[in-house]
């Protein structure tokens, strides 16, 4: 049995009752192979938060559930910036939430507020005042769980440091290598850093955490800088694609993206939106395997020996710009 929908949700101990809920939850999925079904683990974040829109306004995708992790901002506010996303585009159906890591594995816990604004979101002041009430399950179980249920039917999209991942792979080896894909926003293979010359922001978070989801065996597909530097938009692009649909979450977007423009200069990298166009669509990108190991600071190394994960070292730029505007 889900436990977690139970204990999340607050419904009651009755197992004929819960039984009979987990029973035409799944039924919504049954017979419809062409459905993704999307977990995302994340710690939103500007870029975060894109990713989240597009993967709600993408027809033929759900949103079985949503972790949080430490990363962009601590867990606290990550956990708080889902709630506020979830109360503006209030997605049907409403995804299983829980909040996950404080910190990474070994190591202090390092942010990004100077990028994504005070609170991860732009630090606009003027966010409506939400609830944050992930479940009692933590993030670890609910991956666990939703790995045991859907199997290889399941799409995991990891935006954040993969605190959360590392963890889950412990509790379950088997369960997580269950799953489908793997799709993890991370590494600077073949290119620059960027937050060392060397190492990309999540993986330089907890690389402890990398190198343990590296080698876990799972079905990894791999989007780093070298892909996500190809992926960008700029203010007008975005103005002009929202400006034809006026609304809340158009309003929204233009407003929280407004000090990530400012800090790239008029463009913004689709880092985490372009994870979820590839667990969306993995003939976005131009595949290759790779066997790859990652330093004390993050740095992601190609090795030689056989493959551990799929890099995408190529993009189709403007069809994914395209998907993305037009389903935000």
């Amino acid at each position: 049995m889900r436990r977690s929908i139970r204990l999340l949700l607050g419904f009651p101990r009755d197992v004929s009752r819960v039984d009979s809920i987990i029973a035409s939850c799944d039924a919504s999925t049954a017979g419809s192979d062409s459905l993704t079904l999307l977990v995302i683990d994340t710690d939103p974040g500007v870029d975060d938060a894109l990713a989240l829109l597009l993967a709600w306004g993408s027809p033929g995708v759900r949103v079985e559930a949503i972790t949080t992790v430490a990363g962009n901002v601590p867990l606290g506010q990550c956990t708080v910036n889902l709630f506020r996303l979830l109360a503006l585009r209030r997605p049907e159906p409403w995804p299983l939430v829980a909040a996950g890591a404080e910190a990474p594995l070994a190591r202090p816990l390092k942010t990004a507020e100077g990028y994504h604004g005070a609170d991860g979101l732009g630090a606009l002041g003027d966010w409506p005042e939400v609830e944050a009430r992930p479940g009692p399950s933590g993030a670890v179980e609910l991956l666990v769980e939703q790995a045991r249920h859907h199997g290889a039917r399941l799409t995991l999209v990891a935006l954040g440091p993969l605190t959360n991942i590392a963890l889950a792979c412990e509790a379950d080896p088997a369960a997580m290598r269950r799953i489908g894909r793997v799709v993890a926003m991370g590494g600077a293979v073949d290119v620059r850093g960027n937050v060392t010359p060397t190492a990309e922001f999540n993986v330089h978070v907890d690389p402890e955490a990398a190198a343990r989801v590296l080698d876990a065996g799972l079905s990894l597909d791999l989007v780093p800088l070298d892909a996500t530097r190809r992926a960008t938009v700029t203010r007008a692009e975005l103005e002009r694609a929202l400006g034809a649909r006026p609304g809340p979450v158009a309003t929204r977007v233009l407003a929280f993206t407004r000090h990530a423009f400012a800090r790239e200069g008029g463009r913004l990298s689709l880092h985490d939106p372009l994870a979820i166009g590839a667990a969306i669509d993995e003939t976005l990108m131009e595949w290759e395997p790779a066997r790859l190991t990652i330093g004390s600071d993050g740095e992601t190394r190609r090795t030689p020996g056989p493959p551990n994960c799929r890099v995408a070292v190529g993009v189709d730029t403007a069809r994914f710009v395209r998907l993305l505007l037009e389903r935000l």
